[in-house]
């Protein structure tokens, strides 16, 4: 049988921390920021730690289960 592959997607985007938690970046900081507000600009720079039941399927995908 073949190894089993990450998802490369995942692996760029997503992180697992030494506890088991996944964290993300938010999304819509990268362009078209002139109409946001600043604190909207900052909020948007935080990461933040995915519900358990998303984070399963992360996990999936980082160790090569699809």
């Amino acid at each position: 049988m073949p190894k089993m592959k990450t998802h490369k997607g995942a692996k760029g985007r997503l992180k697992v921390t030494a506890s088991g938690k996944v964290v993300a970046k938010k999304a819509g900081k990268r362009h078209l920021n002139w109409h946001k507000s600043g604190s909207a600009i900052r909020s948007k720079g935080r990461s933040i730690t995915l519900p358990e039941n998303e984070a399963r399927r992360v996990r999936a995908l980082l160790r090569g289960e699809r």
